[in-house]
């Protein structure tokens, strides 16, 4: 009987971790080009008041080399008012936790300043960001970020630290 009850008990216990563990979005994220299928930034996911969040860190080149950092910002979005840094600005925000998925916030398309409707959801591995406009939406598959993505030196900001900026669109 003992015997029984542990292996239930460990049974729950890992299907639970398990679970959480791959419900988890917070973190660093690479996104990829639907076209090229190269990384062009990374988006640190982070919770702020029980909303997730999402600001680049950092943006690619071609090549896979690091153009710019929040640290050490470069390129700049020109569909968003004052022409802000691309890194360090927030492009998706007041996300809210649904069983395994994150709905009703927004994503900015930085470039366009066009504002859509947002998920995402944890997906083997993987982080599937959706924006659409009433029905029709597209979905992008994000990678988690490894630590040799990062450039040598840099220091990743605390998640818990961050508080949004939500940028205005012209």
């Amino acid at each position: 009987m003992n015997r029984l009850f542990l292996i239930c008990f460990f049974s729950v216990f890992l299907t639970y971790f398990s679970l959480n563990a791959e419900e988890n979005v917070i973190g660093f994220w690479k996104t990829i080009d639907d076209k090229t299928g190269r990384a062009e930034s990374m988006v640190a996911i982070y919770e702020y008041q029980g909303k997730y969040y999402g600001r680049i860190i950092l943006t690619y080149d071609e090549k896979g080399g690091v153009v710019d950092t929040i640290t050490h910002p470069i390129t700049r979005a020109p569909g968003v008012k004052g022409n802000p840094y691309y890194s360090g600005m927030d492009i998706i925000w007041d996300m809210e936790r649904v069983g395994t998925k994150y709905k009703d916030g927004n994503i900015l398309d930085p470039q366009k300043g066009k504002v859509y409707d947002s998920q995402m959801w944890p997906s083997n591995g993987n982080l599937i960001v959706r924006g659409q406009f009433l029905f029709f939406g597209k979905n992008q598959e994000w990678i988690p970020a490894k630590e040799n993505d990062f450039p040598q030196g840099f220091k990743k900001p605390d998640l818990t630290a961050l508080v949004p900026k939500i940028p205005e669109v012209n």
